[in-house]
């Protein structure tokens, strides 16, 4: 998905909420985003912001629906680029088309993983299908640390199997959690789950301690480890710790989305749709995409015009890194 912002340099973000929390569980609630156009898809954006850039090498974060496409118009997306990072597309319902420059054409549905890694450059489009109703997902992206940041494009795609657990379910899209591994290739270590929990039930989970951790909701009453989030929010847990509790205090069925990670060292930058280390290297990247070069390839398919990129910010675009643990 495209960063569709028409000021992307400018983060205005969330902070934490004023409910309960545990000392160690901070909560970063999240801000709407139009993504572009007078039927603008909105989507709940919790990463980046000023309060947490990244989790892990996790640093961007959309929660969008359930919308009925009837009425919100649906996704379309036009094709637009990337550099130096991976998008993690998951659906909870819906179908999203999806066609980029390396010649991939494939579907996002529910619980199946399309990962895409832009690199050196690449660009693409995701169109919802008219077999759609009802879209409801999740698009994230990895930052890709320095010495893979140019890496080729590439594209894989994974079906998770549903891992029962006492009380709930987990599907493990990427890293390893509840004895399942993801097959799918990261360039750091990464977490990445889709849980449910069960009607007054709670998952303890084993994880790493070198991790620090993110939890979405994405429904239901639930808390992490003691602190109550709500249905958006997403809990943060430092590093330090070798399980989580997800607790469903709820009638109906939570479903979650467990992100994690060892801290990532490095400062970024990110503009639009570019993850870089310098405001050249954003500069470059913009003009690569204006100018139409090999760097980011062409999609087929498409039925539109490409999105051109935003005009850059007058002032330079500065790193961002995390504040410190707490």
């Amino acid at each position: 998905m495209s960063n569709t912002e028409a000021r992307p340099v400018e983060m205005e973000c969330g902070g934490q909420t004023d409910g309960p929390s545990s000392p160690d569980i901070e909560i970063l609630t999240p801000r709407d985003v139009p993504l572009g156009g007078p039927r603008a898809m909105r989507v709940r954006r919790t990463l980046p912001q000023r309060a947490r850039t990244l989790i892990g090498a996790w640093c961007f974060a959309d929660h969008y629906g359930p919308d009925d496409v009837a009425t919100a118009g649906g996704m379309d997306v036009a094709p637009h680029p990337h550099i130096g990072l991976q998008t993690v597309s998951w659906l909870f319902s819906g179908e999203i088309e999806h066609r980029d420059s390396l010649g991939s054409h494939a579907f996002v549905r529910p619980g199946e993983l399309n990962l895409m890694t832009g690199g050196h450059g690449i660009c693409h489009s995701e169109v919802s299908t008219p077999a759609t109703t009802i879209l409801h997902g999740v698009q994230l992206w990895v930052a890709l640390p320095e010495e893979h940041r140019d890496t080729a494009r590439d594209f894989q795609h994974h079906v998770p199997v549903p891992v029962p657990l006492d009380g709930g379910e987990a599907r493990v899209f990427l890293g390893t959690l509840a004895g399942e591994s993801s097959p799918v290739r990261t360039f750091t270590p990464l977490l990445g789950a889709e849980l449910t929990v069960n009607p007054g039930a709670g998952l303890t989970l084993a994880v790493s301690p070198d991790f620090e951790h993110g939890l979405l909701v994405d429904s239901g009453d639930v808390t992490l480890d003691g602190t109550a989030l709500k249905p958006a929010e997403l809990g943060y847990a430092a590093p330090g710790r070798d399980t989580v509790t997800v607790t469903n205090h709820g009638q109906d069925t939570a479903r979650l989305v467990l992100l994690g990670g060892p801290p990532f060292q490095e400062e970024i930058v990110m503009w639009w749709n570019f993850i870089g280390r310098s405001h050249e290297d954003i500069v470059r990247a913009r003009e690569a995409w204006q100018a139409e070069t090999d760097r980011f390839g062409r999609v087929e398919g498409y039925d539109g015009d490409r999105l051109p990129a935003p005009e850059l910010p007058n002032a330079t675009i500065r790193p961002r890194k995390n504040p410190g643990a707490r």
